[in-house]
């Protein structure tokens, strides 16, 4: 059997489900990975080893006795640090947060723990998620697993680090202007972020001071490397049930190929190359512009949201771009800059409240993963997932592993 660590979350949960892997087995593999590689990546703030083992020796016990609880029983499963999870602590990243620990659980949590997933531990980040590098961090910078010299993106870096690494099978994350999309591009696994307000988000550093722009653009974000799996995570948190990849010619949607994107001749090729799958796939495609802008006007956030389907997408079902606008940075190259890593593709997203996913699509010259990002209507997230497992279906990007 290929390493514990790398098997799809639905292996995973179906090995489970029908005893031939153990839950134990597979967080003592997750445990494994972190010991050897969180040193090179800090990808994990906290890791709560101890615990995950003991949850998961009861989700042992309760599939044994017939009490399987989903997909998501007895997978280690990591949380970007801005969730709060009682009894332990929650930081930001920050240093006036060092010793934070919350009496509740955030909502996503509450959901997780009841699905029997087991939360392994507290993903490293950009200081209170502002900023696109995962560069700033009280704990140190997050380091990209494909090389650490270079970035892992952000704002939930480590989430993306620890996932490509293969430390844990799934995060729940947010995504603010691109901060599950941006990482996990650089990193090369697959990164969604919700239809605003479709997933609750509260509990994110309750009790703190919340910016309200942030408040009117941030989103949960799920990160894996399958998009099946992301799926999986958003069916727990949501209640509802994503429907798989579309196997009827004619039920496949037509696609905005945009046009008017930001890219590097590496970044560029890659979704050129993309695009062309999706053509021989039969799928229907048109070009398509999208209004990029650096200076939004969120006085009139929601006026813009209530047309955005018609506005944005015309005709077509789903717009495809590329998720970042140049490759992936060096540590050095992006220093002390924030926003080093251009949000300008990603940000748009966010702004008119859209569902989004970015899904490896190939490399860039220095042999960084470069992402291939997937925009639907407003509450079409279903759309965008089967989109992107279509993809998924006839590539073999997001099944490449980091050497180590």
């Amino acid at each position: 059997m290929e390493d514990l660590h790398y098997l799809s979350l639905k292996e995973a949960s179906i090995g489970m489900r029908d005893l031939k892997i153990s839950p134990v087995a597979v967080v003592e593999a997750c445990l494994k990975r972190i010991e050897s590689l969180n040193n090179d990546t800090n990808a994990f703030i906290t890791v709560l080893g101890e615990s995950a083992l003991k949850e998961a020796e009861q989700a042992e016990s309760e599939i044994k006795a017939g009490h399987w609880r989903g997909p998501l029983h007895g997978i280690p499963v990591g949380l970007k640090d801005m969730y709060d999870t009682a009894g332990i602590r929650t930081t930001a990243a920050f240093k006036h947060f060092k010793d934070r620990i919350p009496k509740a659980d955030a909502a996503i949590v509450r959901s997780l723990k009841q699905a029997g997933a087991i939360i392994i531990g507290k993903t490293n980040m950009h200081e209170l998620a502002m900023g696109t590098t995962s560069n700033a961090s009280y704990f140190g910078p997050v380091r990209n697993p494909w090389n650490p010299e270079y970035i892992a993106g952000g704002s939930s870096g480590g989430s993306a680090a620890a996932v490509a690494a293969g430390m844990c099978f799934a995060t729940v994350d947010t995504d603010a202007i691109g901060s599950c999309r941006l990482p996990s591009s650089c990193c090369g696994v697959a990164g969604y972020k919700c239809t605003w307000g479709r997933i609750d988000n509260s509990g994110i550093l309750a009790g703190e001071k919340a910016d309200d722009v942030i408040l009117k653009l941030a989103t949960v974000g799920i990160m894996a490397r399958e998009v099946a799996d992301i799926a999986s995570v958003v069916d727990c948190l949501t209640g509802s049930s994503v429907a798989g990849p579309f196997n009827n010619e004619t039920a496949k949607p037509s696609i905005g190929i945009v046009t008017n994107y930001a890219a590097s001749p590496d970044i560029r090729a890659a979704f050129e190359a993309a695009v062309a799958g999706f053509k021989e796939a039969g799928y229907l495609t048109q070009e398509a512009t999208v209004p990029f802008t650096e200076r939004p006007d969120m006085k009139n956030i929601e006026r813009y949201r209530q047309s955005a389907n018609d506005e944005l997408f015309g005709s077509v079902d789903v717009l495809i771009l590329p998720t970042t606008a140049g490759e992936v940075l060096t540590a050095k190259a992006a220093g002390k800059n924030p926003q080093a890593l251009s949000a300008q593709n990603t940000f748009f997203v966010n702004y008119y409240g859209l569902p989004a996913i970015s899904v490896p699509c190939g490399f860039d010259a220095n042999g960084l993963p470069v992402g291939l990002q997937i925009v639907g209507r407003q509450n079409q997230d279903d759309v965008v997932l089967q989109v992107a497992q279509t993809y998924q279906s006839v590539s073999r990007w997001h099944t490449m592993h980091p050497e180590r």
